[in-house]
């Protein structure tokens, strides 16, 4: 049994060329290049969206009494946990899978545990749930990376990886206005059935147009199709490895985008229920408005690296702290406006997304690369991944229990502030912008250990 499950798995052994006409690998080439990359930037979209769905449908969940804001930080929490350690240990073995079949099967079990929420009501159950989805969550990201840098040549990576990154932004703008919509029409389990739904579909699809990797289908590898030299052969990948846990600069950015993560899934998992609570939004109003930030947000992350090659010499320290002072100001702004401004809050959450979009880019990726041997940058992407959904985990019991501390009863009736929980959410950022801006030290360092290797 176990031993068949592997099998299935199990990236295929690689064929000989089916031919060697050209103008004939070319054309298969293009059509799958094409297939792999649409697929994994929608496909990887879609797991958001039976992943940000909780946050949807926390204000009626509050009014029916079926969970306390604590009780839903801590659901919260409970994915983010498994979330962090499977992002680990799920990167390995994308490695070594049939990305295809494992992408598409972690997302059919994603959309299973959705509709099994939604005929749910149980504290308990929904912790247990929302934690193995944490788990068939983790897989959604490795999968993707590893079959772009199978399918595109080193040269053309980066664009793919940039426009890839948006894809989450995409997943979070079809949560924030579709499932607030049908929830507003069909109630609070419509919130777990409709993504449920859409993600078993997506699943099929995804099984039939993700390809295995190009030698499984008699195709010559990426690297001799764009002519680039062969990956680095040989020598210890553990040694590597190792001095990324030792290297103080990995660290110090993974408590960057750590800090930043506490406002990220702040605003992602308590935004909608702060717009109702707070600026009187109805909950369909809310979830319109706030997938304004992840429209702004693809345009952050597709254009950051422009950014900093173009204007900043390829330098992602000074970006990285403007980005940060401009997510500072529009995180403190839509807390500060208050209600009855919806322009306001819209052009707000706007600067928060973009600046979030270019931020994700350098302090989830491209600055650890800079730091580290390519050799180990799986290494540094695994460690930051991982304390950086550790701490988003902490962030939302803590948040959770923050809202509901700061209940009172006015007239019989449960109002909250967000004072607090702003002041973490703003606090964080201050502390992801000084990590960030201090890594420049590092990185000068690494350029003169290089330049005197």
């Amino acid at each position: 049994m176990i031993n068949s499950i592997l099998a299935f798995f199990k990236t295929g052994a690689d064929k000989p060329l089916f031919t060697k006409n050209e103008a004939e690998i070319n054309r298969l080439y293009s059509r799958k290049r094409l297939s792999v990359f649409i697929s994994v930037t929608l496909g990887y979209g879609l797991f958001y969206t039976t992943r940000i769905n909780f946050s949807v449908v926390k204000k009626p969940l509050l009014d029916a009494g079926i969970m306390t804001a604590t009780q839903m930080g801590l659901v919260g929490s409970a994915l983010l946990l498994v979330y962090s350690v499977g992002k680990l240990i799920n990167g390995f073995l994308a490695d070594r899978c049939n990305i295809a079949r494992f992408m598409s099967t972690a997302l059919l079990l994603s959309a299973l545990v959705n509709i099994a929420l939604g005929f749910n009501s149980m504290f308990a159950l929904f912790l247990l749930l929302w934690a193995l989805n944490g788990w068939f969550q983790s897989i959604g990201s490795a999968p993707s990376v590893v079959a772009l840098s199978h399918w595109f040549g080193r040269k053309e990576r980066g664009t793919r990886y940039g426009i890839w990154s948006a894809s989450h932004s995409i997943g979070e703008g079809i949560t924030f206005a579709g499932t607030a919509f049908l929830v507003s029409l069909l109630g609070w389990r419509w919130g777990f059935f409709g993504p449920g739904l859409l993600g078993l579909i997506a699943s099929l699809i995804l099984y039939k147009t993700i390809a295995d990797r190009p030698q499984t289908l008699g195709l010559p590898s990426i690297s001799r199709y764009k002519n680039e030299p062969e990956p680095e052969a040989g020598e210890s990948i553990g040694k590597y490895q190792l001095q990324v846990l030792k290297h103080p600069g990995v660290w110090m950015l993974a408590l960057a985008n750590s800090f930043l993560s506490v406002a990220r899934y702040g605003m992602a998992n308590w935004g909608p229920l702060y717009l109702q609570v707070a600026k009187e939004y109805s909950g369909a109003a809310a979830g319109s408005l706030l997938a304004v930030y992840p429209m702004a947000e693809i345009l952050g992350s597709v254009t950051s690296g422009f950014v900093s090659d173009k204007f900043f010499g390829a330098k992602r320290n000074m970006p990285a702290l403007i980005y940060g002072l401009l997510e500072i100001g529009s995180l403190t702004a839509i807390f500060l406006i208050p209600p009855g401004h919806r322009l306001l809050d819209a052009a707000a959450l706007a600067v928060f997304g973009f600046a979030l979009g270019g931020l994700l880019v350098y302090l989830g990726g491209l600055m650890a690369i800079d730091l580290v041997s390519r050799k180990a940058a799986g290494a540094a992407m695994g460690l930051v991944g991982l304390l950086t959904y550790i701490v988003a985990a902490i962030q939302d019991t803590l948040s959770g229990y923050l809202i509901d501390a700061s209940k009172t009863i006015v007239n019989g009736a449960a109002t909250y502030s967000f004072k607090l929980v702003f002041t973490v959410w703003i606090g964080a950022l201050v502390l992801s912008t000084l990590f960030a801006a201090s890594l420049w030290v590092f990185a000068r360092l690494s350029k003169s250990k290089a330049e005197g290797a």
